[in-house]
């Protein structure tokens, strides 16, 4: 349903015969007497005028022209079309820090600030989600070892945040176009296994012929780890007797990432 503009209720002015009436002098009582009106009142825009007045700015110059707290409230507009979605905006700044951080809050996080149900962290998630799959689709029908710089910007926006260990693999073909993105697994603050015979076992299964491998570190700092390099060295060695290269392991922390190719460790 199309979002009123305006005011909840609006005043009909009254014709010109009733106006006459009623501006007509009681019997007994001057016209004199009678007491001023004074002028029509202007009805309040609310926060239907500031809404009517964002999204004008966003149409006519661009989401630049939007701050952080103005995107969240024109995406909780969506869920909370009766409300003033600022003050829920502000506070979840205040908490996550930024726009970006707050989208990518899990629905658990979310929830827990006040003002928020489910309609408004599904639009929340929903901001998220148009943005990887954007990212992403910047990848799709192009030799990814030539646009690198996208490649690492789609990675951190998809692991960056995450509170947890995840790994994934970008399974490519012989052209190094992108066959598959998908997570092999999630663990601990610090730690997420993988297996590199389930990794060839999959890669075999989508006729992979390279590989990158990636996972971030929830504690920012994309350094790796001897545990990284040693798990690096067996699927290079997995990934060999079956043909298939492993072009790289990636490792993202706090919008970071680090290349175990570029720092020689494979």
């Amino acid at each position: 349903m199309a979002e009123a503009s305006g005011p909840l209720f609006a005043f009909r002015r009254p014709s010109a015969p009733a106006v006459q009436a009623a501006s007509a002098p009681l019997p007994g009582r001057s016209a004199d007497a009678m007491p001023d009106p004074g002028p029509d009142p202007v009805p309040d825009p609310g926060p239907g005028g500031h809404r009517a007045r964002l999204r004008q700015r966003l149409l006519e110059a661009g989401p630049a022209a939007l701050a952080d707290h103005e995107m969240l409230e024109m995406l909780l507009f969506l869920a909370l079309p009766r409300r003033d979605t600022k003050p829920v905006a502000r506070a979840l700044l205040a908490r996550f820090g930024s726009f970006a951080a707050a989208i990518a809050a899990s629905p658990a996080a979310l929830a827990a600030q006040p003002g928020l149900g489910e309609a408004a962290i599904a639009a929340l998630k929903l901001a998220q989600a148009a943005a990887l799959r954007l990212a992403r689709a910047e990848l799709h029908n192009r030799p990814l070892l030539d646009h690198w710089a996208a490649v690492e910007a789609y990675l951190a926006a998809a692991l960056a945040r995450e509170a947890v260990e995840q790994v994934r693999a970008l399974f490519l073909d012989r052209r190094n176009h992108l066959l598959a993105d998908e997570v092999l697994g999630t663990g601990s603050i610090d730690h997420a296994p993988v297996y590199p015979r389930e990794v060839m076992r999959r890669a075999l299964e989508l006729h992979t012929s390279a590989l990158i491998i990636v996972h971030n570190h929830p504690s920012g700092d994309p350094s790796p780890s001897a545990q990284d390099i040693a798990m690096t060295r067996e699927l290079m060695a997995a990934a060999k007797t079956l043909g298939i290269v492993l072009h790289d392991h990636l490792i993202v922390g706090n919008g970071r990432c680090a290349s175990l190719r570029r720092l020689g460790l494979m």
